[in-house]
This record gives C-alpha cells, sequence and structure tokens, in this order.
C-alpha cells in the first residue's frame, strides 16, 4: 500500500477511530486476573496514541511532500546504480553533446496536484554520465501544444525540494504549476518548462548535490543527465542562456551552488531561504568533511572565481534563516553576477511550505526578466532584457 496513496490515508483513519472506541466499549468488560486487564488496557491506550500519531504524521507527509514511498521513509532506498570518478567538470571525459539521443516515455504523475493545471507528466531516467536512475517529473506550458507556438523553443527551470523532500513538492504543495498558468497564458510570466528531479538518491542523507566518487554523482545527475533528457524530448531552449535552477531549504543550497559552479549549464537561480555552508544540513553528506565543506560552499566558490560568472541570483530569506547567506553573497558578487536579495519579514512564517509558497510568482517574474526573449500571449515578441538587478 503506498505511503501516499489514499487507500492508506483512508485505513488509518477508520483505524484511528476504531482505536479510540474500543477504550470507551471495552474498557469496564476487560475479564480475568488484574495484571491481565491492566495490559489489555494498556495495550488498547497504546494502539490508540500509536495510529493517532501515524494518521498525523501521514497528513504532515502528504501536506508537506517529505517522503515520496516507504524507502525514502525507512531510509532503504538507493538510485544510484554507479559512482565513477567523473573529475573536475563531472562528465568523466564524455563528450555528452555526441551521446545518441533518447527518447523517454513519459505517463500522467499520480499524488495530489499532479494533474491539475494541465497535468505533471513522469520519467524514468537512467542517467548515462551520473549512474543514477530515478525518476523526473515535467509540467509543460500551455502555449507548448499551441501551433502558434511549434516553433518556439521555451526555457527551462529546474526545480529541487528541501532535505527530507519529494521532487513532487513543487507541483504538489507549492502549486508552482497552478500559480503561473494564468499569468503564463496572459503574458505576463514567460512560458516555462517546468522540470522537477529527484534530489533523495541515497538512504537518509542529503547529497548535497554534488559529485562523491564512489558514493554519488547527484551533480552531474542533475547538470548533465536531467538537462540533456529534456533537450532530447522537449523543444528547450540552449543552455546556459534559456535554463535556471529554483530550490527551498536544501534546494535551494543546490540551486545556487550548481548555477555558481556550472555558469556554463545555467543561466540563474533562485533560493528561498537557502544557506551556504553545507554543514547548515545536517544529513548533508558534503558538511561532514573540511575539504568537501569548503568545495561545495557557494560563497567561497564565486569569491575565489577566476573570472566573475555571468549568473544572476534571486535569494529570499528571513534574518538567522537565508538573509544573511544571501547578504553575503550579494557582497562578494562582482560585474557580470548579479545578485537580488529579498528579506522576508518575521511575520511571513517560518521555515516551511508557507513561507515558500506565495513566493513562487515573484520569483517566476524575476526568472521572465533574467531568461527573457518571451512572446506576449497574443504572439508578439519581447525584448530579450539584459544585465540584471542589483544587491540590495
Amino acid at each position: 500500500m503506498s505511503l501516499t496513496g489514499t487507500p492508506f490515508l483512508c485505513t488509518l483513519a477508520v483505524l484511528t477511530v476504531l482505536a479510540l472506541g474500543l477504550p470507551l466499549a471495552l474498557w469496564t468488560r476487560v475479564r480475568g486476573p488484574r495484571a491481565a486487564r491492566t495490559a489489555a488496557r494498556v495495550l488498547m491506550l497504546l494502539f490508540a496514541q500509536l495510529t493517532a500519531v501515524a494518521l498525523v504524521f501521514t497528513l504532515v507527509n502528504n501536506a508537506n511532500q517529505l517522503y515520496d514511498d516507504w524507502s525514502d521513509l525507512l531510509a532503504t532506498g538507493d538510485h544510484v546504480e554507479h559512482a565513477s570518478d567523473l573529475g573536475a567538470d563531472g562528465t568523466g571525459g564524455i563528450v555528452v553533446e555526441r551521446l545518441p539521443r533518447v527518447r523517454q516515455t513519459f505517463r500522467p504523475a499520480g499524488g495530489p496536484g499532479m494533474r491539475a493545471a494541465g497535468g505533471v507528466r513522469v520519467t524514468e531516467l537512467t542517467g548515462r554520465v551520473s549512474g543514477v536512475r530515478a525518476e523526473v517529473y515535467v509540467w509543460l506550458p500551455p502555449q507548448y501544444d499551441d501551433p502558434a507556438w511549434r516553433d518556439h523553443r521555451f526555457p527551462v527551470v529546474e526545480l529541487l525540494p528541501g532535505h527530507p523532500g519529494s521532487a513532487k513538492a513543487w507541483f504538489g504543495t507549492l502549486d508552482a504549476h497552478e500559480q503561473l498558468l494564468p499569468l503564463m497564458r496572459t503574458g505576463r510570466i514567460a512560458p516555462f518548462i517546468l522540470v522537477a528531479p529527484r534530489t533523495s538518491l541515497l538512504p537518509g542523507v542529503d547529497t548535497g548535490c554534488a559529485n562523491l566518487t564512489g558514493r554519488v554523482n547527484a551533480d552531474s545527475w542533475l547538470s548533465i543527465d536531467v538537462p540533456r533528457m529534456v533537450a532530447d524530448n522537449f523543444r528547450a531552449r540552449s543552455a546556459p542562456r534559456g535554463w535556471a535552477v529554483a530550490g527551498y531549504s536544501a534546494g535551494a543550497h543546490c540551486a545556487t551552488r550548481l548555477v555558481v559552479a556550472h555558469p556554463d549549464r545555467y543561466r540563474a537561480a533562485v533560493s528561498l531561504s537557502g544557506y551556504n555552508d553545507p554543514a547548515a544540513e545536517r544529513a548533508s553528506l558534503t558538511g561532514r568533511d573540511p575539504v568537501l565543506r569548503a568545495a561545495n560552499n557557494p560563497l567561497r566558490l564565486l569569491r575565489e572565481a577566476a573570472v566573475p560568472p555571468r549568473i544572476s541570483l534571486y535569494l529570499s530569506g528571513q534574518e538567522k534563516d537565508g538573509y544573511e547567506d544571501a547578504m553575503a553573497l550579494g557582497r562578494a558578487a562582482k560585474p557580470p553576477t548579479s545578485v537580488q536579495v529579498v528579506k522576508l519579514p518575521r511575520s511571513a512564517g517560518g521555515h516551511t511550505m508557507p513561507l515558500w509558497r506565495p513566493q513562487v510568482v515573484p520569483a517566476f517574474r524575476w526568472l521572465t526578466e533574467e531568461l527573457g526573449g518571451h512572446r506576449t500571449a497574443g504572439g508578439a515578441a519581447r525584448r530579450p532584457t539584459t544585465g540584471g538587478p542589483t544587491p540590495r
């Protein structure tokens, strides 16, 4: 029975009601020695507590989409087939452009929100470079199948969740596609292809979206295999001009790190309540070793770049939850790197989905300006924007 499925939730609800009713119905009817009666009553109380806790956990998990399935919850799932040493550029010497085109089969994605706003589709991708095998969710903008747009190539945003977190969370909990659909239809936001790859690749740990020889090649999965699959199957704009990454919490850290590390693959990043030091995430593999910790800190990468990368960063956060790290990146940035920092009030909520959901539309308005080159709903060409916002 699926962890996030309706049958499991309904079963838990029935068991919870039953568990609450048992003590009421049988408390005074238990027979036998005193010790046996006490044990039976204790078991009834424990049964009631366990079912109630399980029901609440399931409701919270479904609302926030923390764990996709039992293997995620029990930390038994492993999506890494092999993790070779791929070198500094993450390709292992493979000329990615010369790889044969791969055609994926997509199916409608199940789960809350997946079939709203035009439908989210999913495929199982085997990364030819990274050695990762995992699901990738894709949502196409309303213009994609419009004959008037048949020759148009669309910008792409990779969407990354926190840890723990499901790749579906941007669609099922943040409702990104539902929020953006009417704005894309009217031309107020560019029609983006939204791509959400799995980031929980190893049991019980956060990969930090890094390549770790012998463990996981998460960077190559996200920045090489997934983009190549999208380019092979959809009318996507070429990198880096047409590509961006957005994430919240641990996914925000990944978004910033990927874009700073690979300005040849991405043009922009959106970070919602992110951090620079990988050790901020206790389960992070890259935060446990001093060398890896330094090598995967986007602030250090930005400071030590031989040439300032031509990238744009949108960083939002509250005091002591992303804001200070965002300001540090803003101070370190030198043209042509541009940074926009948005300070969120404490009254907006804590480090949770209700804080990030209202930020989806402002972030995509910014992405529209940064990636530029889109057309209005009427079909007229819009002038691509140049430059970018500055730190504030």
